[in-house]
C-alpha cells in the first residue's frame, strides 16, 4: 500500500506541474527605485626617467586627492606587440647577473611613487631600462573594488570594467617638475 501511495503521489506531482492557466492581467507599475551611483576609475599617464638625481624614483600628486579606501593600480608598458602595447602590472622583476632590478611603487591619498627598487647598481642599467617608462594609474573606488571579481594584473579587463577608454588617461608630471 506505501508504494502503491507513493508511485500515485508522484504520478499527480508530476501531472499538476505540466499544467498552464490562463495568464491573468498585469498589475499595476511599481514606484521608480532610487537611481544608484556611477563608480568612475580614474586614470593618469606618467612617463619617468630613473636617475641618479632624482634617487630611481618620481613623485606624483593626486589632485584632488583619492579616497583613503580607494585602490591604486599600476602598469608599465613593457613591449609592444605590432604598435599594440603590451601592460604589465607593478611590481615587475627582472633578473640581471648584477643583481635583481624591480619597478615598484607605492601610493597614499594624496599622491604616488614609481621608484626603482632591489639590490642592483642601478647605474649599470642601460636607458632601456631607466628612461622614458611609461606607466598608466588606474584608480579603483573603493566601492567597486569589493563588489567585483577581476583579475587586477589584467590590464584590459580592469579597463574595460571601469569602463576606461584610451582617452581617458590624463598626463601628470611629477611633483619635482610641478
Amino acid at each position: 500500500m506505501k508504494r502503491f501511495t507513493t508511485i500515485f503521489s508522484l504520478i499527480a506531482v508530476m501531472a499538476f506541474q505540466a499544467c498552464e492557466g490562463p495568464v491573468g492581467p498585469q498589475g499595476p507599475a511599481g514606484q521608480d527605485g532610487v537611481d544608484g551611483i556611477t563608480i568612475v576609475g580614474e586614470a593618469f599617464e606618467v612617463e619617468v626617467d630613473f636617475t641618479e638625481t632624482n634617487d630611481y624614483t618620481e613623485i606624483f600628486e593626486f589632485d584632488p586627492e583619492i579616497y583613503d579606501s580607494d585602490v591604486v593600480l599600476i602598469y608599465i608598458q613593457w613591449e609592444q606587440d605590432n604598435g599594440t602595447p603590451i601592460w604589465r602590472p607593478l611590481p615587475q622583476t627582472i633578473f640581471f647577473q648584477e643583481g635583481v632590478l624591480m619597478y615598484n611603487y607605492d601610493f597614499t591619498q594624496y599622491d604616488f611613487s614609481v621608484f626603482l627598487d632591489g639590490p642592483l647598481d642601478y647605474s649599470l642599467l642601460g636607458d632601456e631600462w631607466t628612461q622614458d617608462q611609461l606607466f598608466r594609474v588606474v584608480i579603483v573606488p573603493a566601492d567597486f573594488s569589493t563588489t567585483n571579481r577581476i583579475d587586477y594584473s589584467d590590464y584590459d579587463a580592469v579597463t574595460k570594467m571601469l569602463g576606461i577608454e584610451e582617452d581617458d588617461f590624463v598626463r601628470l608630471s611629477p611633483k619635482s617638475k610641478q
